[in-house]
């Protein structure tokens, strides 16, 4: 009787609170209810735990997303995506050049070095513009001083001698005795400025320089080693380009200590410091010295002309007084490591990558592995405090999860799926964003390739795919057409260049007039061979196997016989990509708003495992290229990125797609507060600025009780 009561009344209770738990749960409108801290928490959920929270050392997306938060950069980019002051409070950026006076000079120039500059100022005709330019010049006396290089060991008949498939490396030890130069402090960085000195003095006067009266090796029988060596031992014309940033006073780490120089130059140090192995190193290594020049002044001199240097100070400081080796070491020994280990301790083995100071907007609180990594809000920010109290990255693998917990308020932001968006972007609780992001798709082209070697075979095969097809019906519009290798939100992209037209009867009338008719069969062939050719890509992604079905169809069309792959991975890089076996595959690019374009684009980074692996070569690109990384006047950049783009969208080394839309949901609540002069408040809209970046005023996000009214403008 008692089990029988059970069965009748227990639905009964469970029915009775589900009724009761409609009024008390909190709906997603009334998410705060009973809890007005979760207006000042923000909640972002992401698929994958962070790895390491230090600036030097993190190289994943979650990673970023806390150490972003936590750190500061000297610089960072505005809303406009131009360099803009952050630790640093103003930076000046010029020049100092080189050039090493000829040892016999022709009888119709100066033969003393003091000479040289009343001649350069007075006797040679220039524009002003060039004399303009030049601050100072100074004379360097000869001097004396040593040095070695690292040079492959040979053996007796002269072969490199290798070691685990590398050549095995020497140190040479040399004297240079340096001629004397003259110094040129210029006004502003200009890699054309040694052109009117080289008509004088030859075109080809460095590769002319007689380097052997003036190196010398310690061993005399190693001369042979060092005559390939010459050029940079002796730097004939150097270029010098000098950063020096003005520091900003009063900030503070989050454990009260002050930022000064001494942090950046640590910062710097640790970088490049082997035993770190830090990922940022290369964007480092063009620095040659570094020099700190008071508590808030530092100076940064390069070694080379190399204009993308600047944006790398966007990366965050890190505290000295944390990390120094006496502190490393003193971590190390209360770990009670054995001594070898204390020896080899070093910053990637630090605490403090689970446990980051820094100077952001919030500080670190706690981090449970796999599940959440939560922040603070800074009160002592340098820049105000944030409106949030608090921010936590939670670690949901599961997209649906994902959605779920977003759509129950339990999450404010998720990386939403293109069909996700259009699921909910008409929902009246949400503002949706979809905005041009940086990534763009593209197929490549083996052009080693006899047939893809034509510019116009690549051609037709473009105009033969209906890329806005693609955009509707894979990515539910969130995408736009491109036509060209930069980032189409930046100003290095030439928006005039139209998009190879879908054609596909004007594809065939080009394959025709180059040889290629159908057979019996109705497939293209020519002196015997099919046009046929394997396309790949990797897997776990969707968009891209969809992309090789919809070529291969739009191939097919037009006879083109194309068989599809998809590989994990590891194996599409290792013996595909890497080792350039493939005919044409499925890609993309994340581009920066950097224009370097040399590791994709340039002849020399087309060997195995290079980014070229399109094997493209083009001596006008490449001049370009060069050109572009070594100029620091924004308009001549400009000039020159849009001819680049215009020249690879000519010789169609790939068939570019379309860049792809950060699709981006949040409440309706959320807001940007912006305080007036009277203490009052103003609610704004929250809007993407030039890049596609909503969060770029994240510090002055708030959540509302309700949606508020804006006013008009």
């Amino acid at each position: 009787m008692t089990t029988k009561r059970l069965f009748i009344f227990l639905p009964m209770i469970l029915i009775g609170m589900l009724i009761q738990s409609f009024f008390w749960v909190p709906t997603y409108d009334k998410q705060a209810t009973g809890n007005p801290e979760r207006l000042i928490k923000f909640i972002e959920s992401v698929s994958g735990d962070a790895r390491i929270l230090n600036p030097i050392l993190h190289a994943d997306s979650a990673s970023s997303l806390i150490v972003d938060k936590v750190f500061d950069g000297l610089l960072g980019l505005d809303d406009q995506l131009n360099l803009r002051p952050r630790l640093a409070e103003s930076w000046i950026q010029y020049e100092e050049a080189y050039l090493t006076l000829p040892p016999d000079s022709p009888s119709n120039l100066p033969s003393r070095p003091q000479d040289w500059i009343d001649y350069i100022q007075n006797k040679i005709k220039v524009s002003p513009e060039w004399k303009n330019n030049i601050r100072s010049i100074e004379v360097v006396p000869a001097r004396e001083s040593t040095g070695s290089v690292e040079v492959p060991v040979l053996d007796d008949t002269g072969k490199v001698v290798k070691e685990n498939n590398r050549p095995k490396m020497q140190a040479v030890e040399y004297i240079l005795h340096h001629p004397p130069r003259l110094k040129f402090t210029l006004e502003k960085v200009d890699q054309y400025f040694f052109d009117p000195l080289k008509k004088i003095l030859s075109k080809d006067y460095a590769d002319r320089f007689p380097y052997a009266r003036f190196i010398s090796p310690e061993n005399s029988t190693q001369r042979h080693l060092l005559e390939n060596h010459y050029s940079e031992i002796l730097k004939v014309v150097e270029h010098n380009p000098v950063l020096i940033f003005q520091l900003r006073k009063g900030v503070r780490f989050h454990d009260g200590h002050e930022f000064d120089s001494g942090d950046v130059l640590f910062t710097y140090q640790a970088i490049m410091n082997p035993r770190n192995a830090s990922p940022r190193t290369s964007d480092y290594e063009p620095v040659k010295t570094a020099e700190v020049l008071g508590k808030y002044k530092i100076k940064f001199v390069y070694k080379r002309l190399f204009s993308p240097a600047i944006n790398a100070w966007s990366m965050g400081v890190l505290p000295e007084h944390l990390l120094n080796a006496e502190v490393l070491q003193r971590e190390a020994r209360d770990k009670n490591l054995d001594d070898e280990q204390i020896k080899d301790f070093n910053l990637r083995d630090s605490d403090f990558n689970r446990n980051p100071i820094g100077t952001g907007p919030f500080i670190f609180k706690e981090w449970q592995g796999d599940q959440f990594i939560r922040l603070v809000r800074n009160v002592d920010y340098w820049e105000g405090p944030p409106e949030y109290g608090e921010y936590v990255m939670r670690i949901i693998t599961e997209p649906l999860t994902q959605e779920m917990e977003f759509y129950s308020g339990a999450a404010d932001n998720y990386g939403v799926l293109p069909h996700q968006v259009a699921r909910l972007k008409t929902d009246p609780r949400y503002q949706s964003f979809s905005t041009v992001g940086f990534v763009y798709a593209y197929i490549g082209y083996n052009l080693r390739k006899p047939l893809f070697q034509s510019p116009e075979v690549r051609k037709a095969l473009g105009m033969a795919i209906d890329v806005d097809k693609i955009i509707k019906y894979v990515l539910y519009d969130e995408g736009e057409r491109v036509t060209g290798p930069f980032a189409k939100i930046t100003d290095w992209y030439d928006h005039n260049v139209p998009p190879i037209p879908y054609d596909p009867e004007g594809a065939l009338r080009i394959l025709h007039k180059l040889g290629w008719q159908k057979n019996k069969a109705g497939w293209l062939e020519k002196d015997g061979k099919l046009f046929e050719f394997n396309l790949i890509t990797n897997s776990g992604n969707p968009i891209r196997k969809s992309i090789l079905t919809i070529v291969q169809n739009s191939w097919r069309k037009i006879g083109i016989k194309c068989n599809t792959q998809v590989f994990e991975w590891a194996v599409f890089l290792k013996d595909f990509v890497n080792s350039l076996k493939f005919d044409a595959l499925v890609l993309g690019w994340s581009m920066g708003v950097d224009p370097d374009l040399y590791q994709l684009w340039h002849s020399s980074q087309a060997g195995p495992g290079q980014l070229n692996f399109v094997g493209y070569e083009n001596p006008e690109a490449d001049r370009l290229i060069i050109a572009i990384r070594q100029e620091y006047d924004k308009a001549k950049q400009i000039q020159m990125t849009r001819e680049l783009h215009r020249l690879i969208a000519r010789d169609q080394p790939y068939t570019f797609l379309y860049v792809g839309k950060a699709t981006r949901l949040l409440d309706k609540k959320i807001v940007i507060v912006e305080r007036q002069p009277d203490g009052s408040e103003k609610f704004i809209k929250i809007y993407p600025v030039k890049g596609g970046n909503i969060e770029y005023y994240f510090t002055k996000w708030r959540k509302l009780n309700s949606v508020p009214q804006f006013s008009p403008g």
